[in-house]
């Protein structure tokens, strides 16, 4: 069953995925996946693993943090509250390739650029610190290894890497809960694919391997799996 599944996730399209979707969709569809990620343990389980590099960091530092697949900029802002208590100074950038997206992320006061993750225009490690949340699983095969290359090459501190533990389970239960929490058809739409289209620990492990990266991965509670690293090649 879960094979088939995973077949019909690989062969269908998400609407954030599909370029004639219109912005009113992209717009709504992204601040039902902020509200998801609140809920369900997405956003915690990233800052966690942000955390672990800021830690690292003298009080009173400045850092950059690039969020690649930024959406409406609701987690690099949270890491940003998060930076604060620790005395740190976050400085923000998102990459989008959603116009729309972009535009809302800079209403939310942070840079965005749109771009392609897999071809980001910056320079090797021009930035501190690279995020990537729920996007890895949009990209299966060449292009996902792409992806956290880039995100490798231009960071000189950190990568942390999140996304959706695949879950029978996860997929019923986002389909329930998104009635009673109004969520846009779209997000109910994909979300279901995207839970399909998740990882297990050992796939996420080795989608980083492949791409010549020995990260860090960890589950977190609500399906949610991280993997973290150092651009030098050490664990995080």
């Amino acid at each position: 069953m879960m094979g088939r599944l995973r077949t019909w996730a690989a062969r269908s399209t998400e609407m954030l995925d599909d370029p004639a979707t219109d912005d009113h969709t992209v717009v709504a569809s992204l601040r039902d996946i902020a509200r998801i990620n609140r809920a369900f343990g997405g956003s915690a389980a990233a800052l966690a693993r942000l955390d672990e590099f800021f830690a690292q960091a003298p009080r009173g530092s400045a850092i950059t943090l690039l969020d690649v697949g930024t959406g409406t900029g609701d987690l690099p802002r949270a890491a940003a509250t998060r930076a604060a208590a620790r005395g740190l100074e976050l400085r923000l950038v998102g990459i989008e390739i959603h116009r729309a997206a972009a535009a809302q992320a800079r209403d939310g006061g942070m840079a965005a650029v749109v771009a392609e993750g897999r071809r980001l225009p910056l320079r090797e490690r021009s930035v501190d610190i690279v995020l990537c949340a729920k996007l890895l699983h949009h990209l299966p095969g060449e292009a996902g290894r792409t992806l956290l290359r880039e995100m490798d090459r231009v960071a000189r501190i950190g990568v942390v890497v999140a996304d959706i533990r695949r879950s029978m389970v996860a997929a019923a239960g986002l389909w329930l809960v998104s009635f009673p929490m109004g969520l846009h058809p779209a997000t109910r739409h994909d979300g279901v694919i995207s839970v399909f289209r998740g990882f297990s620990a050992e796939e996420l492990r080795q989608a980083c391997a492949d791409a010549g990266i020995a990260a860090s991965v960890r589950r977190h509670p609500g399906w949610c799996l991280t993997a973290a690293w150092y651009p030098n090649g050490r664990r995080a």
